[in-house]
């Protein structure tokens, strides 16, 4: 997940990226706009559209691994009998990053609804005045976005130390209990003890 999340991070801040400059390419829609700078308009709303979902998506899938990582560290810490610590840190990850992860997801549905604002399509007055607010929303909620994945990878980075603890000791409970007998290393030329000498390709 340490890997998964920055590439799905970076492929809807891209995403968000080529929004913007589609945007403040497209042209003066506010007085007689021709047709290509009414594609482009279309165009835009595709991409902010795309970028909104995107992010959604990302945030989603941290929530989802949190509630999943979570009950696993539950059942794992209830059933091998563990210390609680790790489990409470856990719990506590979960706790800190859900607040970050509405936040990205309302700052998308705010420029959202500035960009709704500001389209002269609606048939509402005063949508041009509305654009430069759109811009500066649509910065601003880049700026949140990508300040939201990094707080949001980080909890995710310790919460994978967690479970990597949880794991470790696990391993340890199982090897003083002999559930998990450790295989003799097998020298080149000989045989493991018990068993029959086999070739590679057996």
């Amino acid at each position: 997940m340490t890997r998964i999340f920055p590439t799905l991070a970076s492929l809807s801040l891209g995403l968000y990226l080529a929004s913007i400059i589609v945007g403040l390419t497209i042209g003066d829609l506010y007085n007689q706009p021709d047709q290509a700078t009414l594609g482009w308009r279309g165009v835009h709303m595709l991409t902010g559209t795309a970028t909104a979902l995107a992010v959604v998506f990302v945030l989603s899938i941290a929530v989802t691994y949190f509630v999943g990582t979570s009950r696993w560290c539950k059942e794992v810490t209830e059933t091998y009998k563990l210390e609680p610590g790790p489990l409470r840190r856990s719990a506590q990850l979960k706790r800190q990053t859900f607040p970050w992860c509405v936040l990205g997801m309302l700052s998308v549905v705010v420029v959202g609804a500035l960009g709704a604002a500001s389209d002269p399509g609606t048939g509402r007055q005063n949508t041009a005045d509305m654009a430069d607010v759109h811009l500066g929303g649509a910065l601003a909620g880049m700026a949140i976005v990508c300040w939201v994945y990094y707080r949001v990878w980080l909890n995710i980075s310790a919460n994978q130390g967690v479970i990597q603890e949880i794991v470790t000791r696990v391993g340890q409970i199982r090897r003083e209990r002999g559930l998990d007998e450790p295989v003799a290393p097998v020298v080149a030329g000989e045989s493991a003890p018990g068993r029959e000498e086999t070739t590679a390709f057996s």
